[in-house]
This record gives C-alpha cells, sequence and structure tokens, in this order.
C-alpha cells in the first residue's frame, strides 16, 4: 500500500493538528496527490487509517461480506462522550442489526405527514420573532435554524412542547454543543488525555456537567414514560418504549437513553447546518430562488406536506445543497478482517478503512465543476447510493435520514413562500470543522428585505 500525505511515520504531529483545525485543505491536498486512495495519520481512530474516495470501492467496503470488513461500534468511540455505549452508533454486529429494525419505524410512514405541520409552525414562529426583533438588521441563520430543529427533535423525540423540562433539556443541549463550535474547541474530542474534569471552569469539566444535567432529564423522562406509557402517542419514546426485537425484549433504561442522545445530538446539529448550506446556495443563485418560487406555486395545498416533500427541484437543490457541503465527512470506519484488495492495492488484516464523503462529492468525473452549484445534475442523471451519499451507506447509514431531509424540505419551502430574505455575506463563505461535522464559517448573514 503506498503511504501518501507524510509518510515520515504513523503519527505525524503535522497531519493530526491539520485534521483538527483544516480538515478540508487537508483531503483536498491529499487528494491533488493520490485522486482515489491514500493513507492517513490522523486523531480519533488511533492509528493509521487509508481514506478511499472512488465509488465501486466505497461500495465494496460498506457492502462486502462482514468476513472481509466489519463495523466494529468501537471505531466509533470519538461519538461516545455524547452517545455513551449502548446506542446505534457505538454498538456492532447482530445487537447494531436489531437495534435498527427497532428504530427505523419512527422515521417513515404516516408519521412524516404528523410532523409537518409542527415543522411549518415551528418556523414561522422561529421567522416571526425574529423579524419582529431584529429591526432589519442582520441575522445568523445557522443559529436560527438550529433553534428550529432543536424544537423539532425535541417534540419529534419526545413530544415534549412547552414547560419546565423541556426548556431547560433545550438550554442544556444548546449550551452543550456551542462548546464545540470551532477547530479549536472541538479538539478535546479528538485527543482523550484532553478529555480531564478539572472542574467546571475546565472546558471538558464544563462538559460533564452539562451532560450529567442532560441525563437526569432524560432519564427522569423514562422513568415517568415507563409508569404511564400511553402507545397511542406518535412521539419516538413512545414507539421505542413499545418496540421490542423478535425474541420480545424491549430496550433498557441506559439503551433508551443513549439512543435517545443519539437523535437529540445528530439530529439537530447536521438538519441545522444543511439548512442553513441551502439558504445560501438559494439566495446566491437568483435563477434558483425563482425557479423553487414557481416550483412551490404548483402545489394547490400549502399543507400537503408529502407534496412538497416529493418536489422535483426543490429535492434536486436540497441534495446539491448536501453534495458540495456535505456535512458529515466521512462514513463510518471499517476494519479489514481477511487479506482483501482495494483498487488493486493489498490490504492487510487490521487495516481501518473509511470512505471520505467530501472528496468523494467533488470528483470531477462524477460532478463536472463540482464547486459550482448546480442542483440540475440531479435531474439530469441518477446517483447510486455510492456515489451520493450525504447519509453514509451500508449497516450504518443515518437512521434519520428520512426526517432530515423532510425536515429540510419543509423550512426551506415554508421560509421562501413566507418570507423575503437577502443575503448579506460579500464573500463566498468556506466550510469549517464544527465538532466533527463541516460547518459554514461565521453561520451566514442574511436579512430580511
Amino acid at each position: 500500500m503506498h503511504q501518501a500525505i507524510n509518510p515520515i511515520n504513523s503519527y505525524s504531529l503535522l497531519q493530526q493538528v491539520r485534521w483538527v483545525f483544516d480538515p478540508v485543505g487537508y483531503m483536498q491536498s491529499a487528494a491533488r496527490q493520490y485522486p482515489d486512495i491514500f493513507t492517513a495519520s490522523i486523531v480519533g481512530f488511533g492509528t493509521s487509517l487509508i481514506f478511499v474516495n472512488d465509488s465501486q470501492s466505497i461500495q465494496q467496503i460498506l457492502t462486502s461480506d462482514r468476513k472481509q470488513f466489519s463495523a466494529p461500534g468501537e471505531l466509533n468511540g470519538i461519538l461516545r462522550p455524547f452517545v455513551g455505549n449502548s446506542s446505534i452508533f457505538t454498538i456492532e454486529g447482530d445487537r447494531h442489526k436489531k437495534r435498527r429494525q427497532m428504530v427505523m419505524p419512527a422515521f417513515h410512514g404516516s408519521r412524516m405527514q404528523n410532523y409537518g405541520q409542527l415543522i411549518f409552525d415551528l418556523t414561522i414562529k422561529a421567522l416571526d420573532n425574529l423579524k419582529a426583533s431584529s429591526s432589519n438588521g442582520d441575522f445568523i441563520v445557522r443559529s436560527v435554524m438550529q433553534n428550529v430543529s432543536l424544537q423539532v427533535i425535541l417534540q419529534t423525540v419526545f413530544g415534549l412542547h412547552e414547560g419546565a423540562r423541556f426548556s431547560k433539556l433545550s438550554s442544556l443541549l444548546s449550551e452543550m454543543t456551542e462548546l464545540f463550535t470551532s477547530p479549536l474547541t472541538s479538539i478535546a474530542l479528538f485527543f482523550p488525555a484532553l478529555q480531564k474534569d478539572l472542574g467546571s471552569w475546565s472546558p471538558w469539566g464544563k462538559f460533564v456537567r452539562l451532560r450529567n444535567q442532560i441525563d437526569e432529564i432524560i432519564y427522569t423522562e423514562i422513568a415517568e414514560r415507563r409508569a404511564n406509557h400511553n402507545p397511542e402517542q406518535t412521539d419516538i419514546l413512545s414507539m421505542l418504549l413499545s418496540s421490542v426485537d423478535e425474541e420480545g425484549k424491549g430496550m433498557s433504561d441506559q439503551e433508551l437513553h443513549d439512543e435517545l442522545m443519539a437523535l437529540l445530538i445528530a439530529g439537530h446539529e447536521t438538519t441545522a447546518t444543511a439548512v442553513t448550506w441551502a439558504l445560501y446556495w438559494i439566495y446566491r443563485s437568483p435563477e434558483v430562488k425563482e425557479k423553487l418560487l414557481q416550483e412551490l406555486k404548483s402545489v394547490s395545498d400549502s399543507t400537503d406536506w408529502m407534496s412538497i416533500f416529493r418536489l422535483p427541484y426543490l429535492t434536486a437543490v436540497c441534495n446539491e445543497s448536501l453534495r458540495i457541503h456535505p456535512v458529515a465527512m466521512l462514513t463510518f470506519p471499517r476494519m479489514v478482517e481477511e487479506p482483501v484488495e482495494i483498487l488493486g492495492y493489498p490490504i492487510d488484516p487490521k487495516t481501518i478503512v473509511i470512505g471520505c464523503i467530501y472528496l468523494l462529492h467533488q470528483r470531477e468525473d462524477l460532478y463536472p465543476n463540482p464547486h459550482q452549484f448546480r442542483p440540475e445534475r440531479f435531474l439530469e442523471r441518477q446517483f447510486s447510493p455510492y456515489e451520493f451519499m450525504p447519509f453514509g451507506g451500508g449497516v450504518r447509514r443515518c437512521v434519520g435520514e428520512a426526517l432530515a431531509q423532510f425536515e429540510m424540505k419543509i423550512i426551506l419551502a415554508t421560509i421562501l413562500s413566507h418570507y423575503n430574505l437577502e443575503l448579506s455575506e460579500t464573500k463566498p463563505v468556506k466550510p469549517k470543522r464544527r465538532g466533527v461535522t463541516l460547518a459554514p464559517a461565521g453561520g451566514i448573514k442574511m436579512s430580511f428585505a
């Protein structure tokens, strides 16, 4: 296997620092030398790993028999401080498969239509309040979208609407995610040695205290809902309390807690970023905005959320936003279990391989002029699940994908149909690290026209 980027040793400090502080630059410079596959020495995985951004090779890695490539949850340890040891992110094998089967029904079918009105109402409330208080000044789009998506996830996951517990949980979750808004503040996620509780004044100490308060609220909610379980309720917690595997076994309190944390953290952070990027490109591209407005007028019933969800140009705009700026840079890692070849290179057992979503989405052979925002490319051809994969792929593909896409489309349709906004950014906005994801630097400024 060719050693790429930096052949000095398996743990080059320069590589580690660059990966944390400038992941996009790191990936782009590597791909210029090694377009399809390269070895990286970056933190968070405990060893060197192989980045792959050739679509057929990614498919090989994510869909091959478990004897060739396994998906051990231990490799997702960077998420463990948030989601514990028992969430869908960190468990593996048959246990992971069973959990997916228990969780997936929450994101399909008639539930989506129920969520549509909620997403619409919360978007209108947030934008109306903002308009009333902003005096037509600039506002930070991502902050507003984070508030909306957090309220959506709290209400869809817990069925919580108002009250002290709802407000407290909302406040604590916001405060906790804001601890990791930049590469500098995210650094402790990549270096376990920095995860030391040195008191409430220390960054990790603050995180631990916030997490403990969130845990207390979630376990209290689980206990009360078990005691007064109503299977008719449509929120995700109620559904999970009713779910059993094929052996008739339900989830323990800890399993429920960890699953809820995974949904809460991953569910609102990523969607807020995706919607923010979409708004940036829509308002930066007048012809795109005009086409969207015309398409939205074709929906006769503005509360027919599934018709809005199925609009082809709106779908293409969302897909192009997720292509050009995928929130997740990488697939979940895989472990090579037996000697295998990828792109003609022999790969030894125990090697970690990972699909690079960001570089895949920037490939000129798949997406001509990849830095150009052109939704039409998704109307002109069909991309395979391993050519376009903003939600990952294989057995660890995002379980909340359907809700995320639905939420994204309803928020965009609501804003475009009800508000006249302007983009305040005069220069192109670049992505930067936010925790383990990529988000727009500065959050993107807009104003009411």
